[in-house]
């Protein structure tokens, strides 16, 4: 408590500085405004203020990208100010009340796709990974957890410009570290203040979907055009806890990258996004395998040395790579089969489902993460390669036999840990049967 006092102390200080055009910090006075809105306010000075400024520095794609997060952070704000002056409402209302912040997460995470050829893209990975974090407010009864799950994602995509700029750029540093911060705080203020879930006013008027958080820009400034009102949404059947149940549904739908704005409204005027189209294709020094579905004799045989690959949302298809190349990336990809033959970085695996991956001759690691089905097949030159997986499950490692053929070895998943007294061992449980 004495911590977070402290920072909306330094907050108030800062807020004239930091609240720059129509809406940055929302009302302009913290007079009348609840107290977790007040906290709300010294995150939005202090963390969030240091990400901005940072990501304005670095400018491009990052600049954008962090005013889409601050676009999302104010959505919050409004929410915040709704609850802290309304009772709990409907199932119904309260999906309009969230429509705005889903539309922003959704936002950022578009982005993402839209810019996969951009030099920053681990900046935007990150963000794009970590950003359903702002559904907390429909994650009854851990937002705090469910917070962290979502930075832990993030981290996957820090430490690849950590290690990319920890001796080159200071200011990338620091960026991860300033973005980082902003979920780490969030922590703290939702343990603070919503611990089991957002707390509503038990005085006032119940929220409505015209119940609009206050806004007010600086003296001065226009106020923003107010967007069109939400569309109806269905209504409300069960109890209170099956409303719990379907926010937190409508939230993990974000997290799996599915149109949350549908699910927020069934609106049939809606058109669904545009099929992309299908790439093979060599950028710079990066090749781009995109979109394909049912291709079953995709071949890159020029290769050198310096280039990857980057494969995304490949479907039923099969790949080879001939030559000795840098890395290779998997992401979004179901059911792919991929042959390689020599790598001299890292084989990664992301976001995928139903993958076979073969080395004919020599990778050192390979890295599985959010992925359920992998089936590695190793050749006799690559049994020192080292395996690395996270948040995966159903991972095999074939191992060649003189034979010819291959020896499965499931990857465990299940993990026994217990205090010894000095620190954590943790150890393989094995599955009986």
């Amino acid at each position: 408590m004495e911590r977070l006092v402290e920072r909306l102390e330094k907050a108030v200080q800062r807020l004239e500085t930091v609240c720059q055009g129509p809406g940055m910090c929302g009302d302009g006075s913290s007079q009348g405004v609840a107290q977790y809105v007040q906290a709300f306010d010294a995150l939005l000075a202090g963390p969030v203020a240091e990400y901005m400024k940072i990501s304005k520095e670095v400018g491009g794609d990052v600049q954008k990208h962090a005013e889409m997060v601050h676009a999302g952070l104010m959505s919050e704000r409004s929410v915040l100010v709704t609850a802290s002056q309304h009772q709990q409402p409907a199932e119904n209302v309260f999906s309009a009340l969230l429509k705005p912040i889903s539309e922003q997460i959704q936002a950022v995470q578009n982005f993402r796709e839209k810019n996969r050829g951009s030099k920053l893209f681990n900046h935007l990975s990150a963000v794009s990974e970590s950003i359903p974090a702002l559904g907390w407010v429909a994650m009854a009864p851990k937002p705090g957890p469910y917070v962290k799950e979502m930075t832990d994602a993030a981290m996957f995509y820090t430490n690849r410009i950590l290690k990319e700029y920890k001796d080159v750029d200071k200011k990338q540093v620091d960026w991860v570290k300033a973005y980082l911060s902003i979920w780490t705080e969030l922590q703290a203020y939702i343990k603070e203040y919503h611990t089991t879930g957002l707390t509503w006013s038990k005085t006032g008027p119940v929220a409505t979907e015209g119940a609009k958080a206050p806004s007010a820009p600086p003296a001065g400034a226009a106020p923003p055009p107010p967007g069109p009102p939400p569309p109806p949404a269905p209504a409300p059947t069960g109890s209170s806890t099956d409303d719990s149940a379907s926010r937190s549904a409508l939230f993990a739908q974000i997290n799996r990258g599915e149109g949350i704005t549908a699910a927020c409204s069934a609106n049939p005027s809606q058109k669904a996004s545009p099929k992309q189209p299908a790439l093979l294709e060599l950028e710079g020094k990066k090749w781009r395998v995109e979109n394909q579905e049912n291709a079953t004799n995709l071949v890159i045989s020029d290769t050198e040395l310096k280039q990857v690959a980057y494969v995304f949302k490949c479907t039923n298809s099969t790949l080879q790579i001939k030559g000795k190349i840098n890395s290779i990336t998997l992401d979004n990809c179901k059911k792919l089969g991929l042959v390689f033959d020599d790598v001299v970085g890292i084989v990664e695996i992301i976001n995928s489902r139903d993958v076979k991956v073969q080395v004919m001759g020599k990778v050192p690691t390979i890295s599985i993460n959010k992925t359920d089905g992998c089936h590695v097949y190793l050749s006799k030159n690559s049994l020192d390669c080292e395996i690395v997986s996270a948040k995966s499950s159903e991972m095999n490692v074939l191992i060649p036999t003189e034979g010819g053929d291959f020896t499965e070895f499931p990857v465990p998943e299940q993990f026994k840990t217990v205090w010894n007294g000095q620190k954590l061992v943790t150890t393989v449980t094995e599955i009986a049967g």
